[in-house]
């Protein structure tokens, strides 16, 4: 009798193996024998072993290319996890939790909110695997201002604004720097074999490069001070930041930071007061601050 799960009988760490294997494969397009003896501190030997099953249980989800030394993703990929779109964010950008997602032990009862929507896993992964391999995408974007359009873009980061997650790539059409939700991106393809140019590159991208330095002080108009600087950990009754340029807006917006000159704005959220507005000055993103007023 055939068991329906082919991961049922393997111990919990082989599957944990097999999920690192199909996590790097799927959202970084690659994966080395080197990368599994160095993340689970075992043999080479046992290290081909998982390879070698992960392809008898999945068979077209990855091919070696012997000239790279290393197995890439596969024509035919169907995944053999069920990965929640949260924990796999939790891998791309903290390096953690990429073990298999279905015996999760929670530790305390706990409730946290999430994001209204999250990428879709296929659409994230052709962006992390363009990320990581350092490869332009070709995609169909769908914008509130001017509507769908083909673009291709070099993308290098992706940034999490607290109510959705962009990439941060080079736009060809524009040729500019730019953020692009996810959710609003469709069917990308990967253009391998087409480099980027150096003025595409990241180390050229002045707002990601610039670091702004911010001074965020208790809400003058909002009472009791000295709670907010318990809340915030505030050292002198200040919350000193360093961040860069690109991210500006987003964060100050996320945690309600008054940004008007004169503490103008009037609400219990806002509990924060940014003390000095010029230093978001030419920060292109600075528009959605709450409070931020231009020139």
């Amino acid at each position: 009798m055939t068991t329906l799960n082919p991961l049922a009988e393997l111990a919990q760490p082989q599957r944990d193996r097999l999920a690192f294997i199909e996590l790097r494969v799927r959202f970084l397009g690659e994966i080395r024998r080197q990368d599994l003896v160095e993340r689970f501190a075992i043999q080479s030997a046992a290290a081909t072993r998982d390879l070698a099953l992960y392809r008898e249980l999945a068979p077209g989800n990855i091919d070696y290319d012997s000239r790279g030394k290393s197995y890439v993703l596969g024509a035919d990929f169907r995944s053999l996890f069920d990965y929640p779109a949260e924990r796999v964010m939790s891998w791309l950008t903290q390096a953690f939790g990429d073990g298999e997602p279905l015996h999760l032990k929670i530790w305390v009862p706990s409730e946290i909110s999430s994001l209204l929507t999250n990428p879709d896993l296929d659409v994230l992964a052709s962006v992390t695997r363009a990320i990581h391999q350092a490869c332009p995408l070709a995609i169909e974007y769908h914008s509130i201002s001017s509507g769908k359009s083909k673009r291709e873009i070099v993308p290098f980061a992706l940034i999490d604004t607290g109510l959705r997650w962009h990439v941060r790539a080079f736009d060809r059409k524009s040729r500019e720097f730019r953020d692009f939700v996810i959710t609003r991106i469709k069917r990308p393809r990967l253009l391998k074999g087409d480099s980027p140019t150096p003025h595409e590159q990241s180390d050229q991208d002045i707002q990601w490069t610039r670091i702004v330095e911010l001074e965020l002080v208790p809400h003058p108009d909002q009472p009791h001070p000295e709670i907010s600087e318990m809340d915030y950990c505030m050292q002198g009754g200040v919350l000193r930041m360093k961040l860069r340029a690109a991210t500006v807006g987003y964060v100050l917006r996320k945690w309600s930071v008054d940004c008007s000159p004169d503490h103008s704005l009037r609400g219990h959220e806002y509990r924060l007061w940014l003390r000095d507005p010029l230093a978001i000055y030419g920060v292109k993103n600075a528009v959605i601050a709450p409070g931020y007023r231009v020139g």
